[in-house]
């Protein structure tokens, strides 16, 4: 009998497609709303995989629309009740419950101080959308494993949703469309996956290495590993790899690494290619055969996926993978020790 967590990693294109259904005409509908304000820049708000996906909004927005985003520091609002000023600023909420009170607290503040709020939620009903002048649900249905897999990746389609809206890009609105396929064909290896993670059953420690799009991607494969499997696991920006931790590497040393097909490609690949001469051992998701061929494990993805999309898509062997490990080591992937499906932060 599969776990929740298993049975809702394979919900992810029925999910997908459902959002794109039943949420365009709401997300153009924001979208209008923000062009009319014309924002200057904008403040996103979350926590955990929440927060990945804030950082996949701050490549998307970046990239596509040429806003300045920054992540939102919530202490700010609720333990210092020092609130930067956010004139001219969108303010968008994450959060697949809604509940979090300084999440709210940000919003709250945005209405306080006249600027446009957007709540991206599972739970129309919740407290952040209440707060928020827009929202935008991500109908996943419930979400009973603790880890949160579907609710990630409609997170990150919702704001890609968002961004081809206010871009009234109609290229991309097109590509969006073949994501729950993508995602379907990775989920047919998904036996595979779980099987070869069990290699990994005594790793103690690892790094999950992206870069661009996919630093978002390093960061929720990193959470996933943390709170399924108890590996210490550390995500770096490729650049910033560089810049000191290269030095934990040493022979057996286990990297996850996501190499999508764009930018980034060149100067990963010959990273990685470094980090095998020093013993290290390599799990690598991609779709370049010049990357799966430097790996011990390697994850494969479909080829000629955009890289704006690509971490949509590259999630889902992580999440496997930490599937996997878990299962390996003995762990019960719906009951992480320790945690709630709700966390209440203030």
């Amino acid at each position: 009998m599969s776990s929740h967590l298993e049975s809702e990693i394979r919900e992810q294109p029925e999910v997908l497609q459902r959002l794109l259904e039943e949420e365009r005409t709401n997300i153009e509908q924001v979208a209008d709303a923000i062009r009319k304000l014309a924002p200057n820049f904008i403040v996103l708000a979350a926590r955990g995989s929440s927060d990945n996906a804030a950082r996949y909004g701050q490549y998307m927005f970046g990239t596509a629309n040429g806003l300045t985003v920054a992540l939102a520091t919530p202490s700010l609002f609720t333990l210092y009740k020092q609130p930067p000023r956010m004139d001219g600023a969108l303010v968008l909420g994450i959060s697949q419950s809604g509940q979090s009170p300084d999440i709210v607290s940000v919003l709250e503040e945005g209405r306080r101080q006249g600027v446009l709020t957007v709540a991206i939620t599972n739970d129309p009903h919740s407290s952040l959308a209440e707060v928020a002048e827009h929202t935008i649900c991500l109908h996943t249905g419930p979400e009973r494993s603790v880890a949160a897999t579907k609710t990630y990746t409609a997170s990150l389609m919702a704001l890609a949703m968002l961004s081809t809206a206010l871009g009234e890009d109609t290229k991309r609105s097109r590509a969006l469309e073949a994501l729950p396929d993508l995602i379907s064909g990775v989920l047919t290896s998904a036996p595979d996956v779980i099987n070869a993670a069990e290699r990994y059953r005594y790793a103690d420690t690892c790094v999950v290495v992206g870069r661009g799009y996919n630093y978002a991607t390093a960061y929720e494969i990193a959470l996933k590993l943390k709170e399924l499997t108890y590996i210490l696991a550390e995500p770096y920006s490729s650049a910033d790899f560089q810049h000191g931790p290269l030095a934990l590497v040493e022979h057996d040393f286990p990297v996850v690494a996501i190499v999508p097909e764009g930018r980034t490609a060149g100067e990963l690949v010959e990273l990685f290619r470094q980090l095998k001469e020093q013993g290290a051992e390599l799990v690598i998701i991609s779709a370049r055969r010049d990357a799966l061929g430097l790996a011990q494990t390697p994850l494969r993805l479909p080829a000629e996926v955009p890289d704006w999309l690509s971490p949509l898509v590259s999630v889902v062997p992580g999440q496997l993978f930490a599937l996997g490990v878990a299962l390996a080591k003995g762990f019960d992937p719906d009951h992480p020790r320790g945690l709630r499906k709700v966390t209440l932060t203030w």
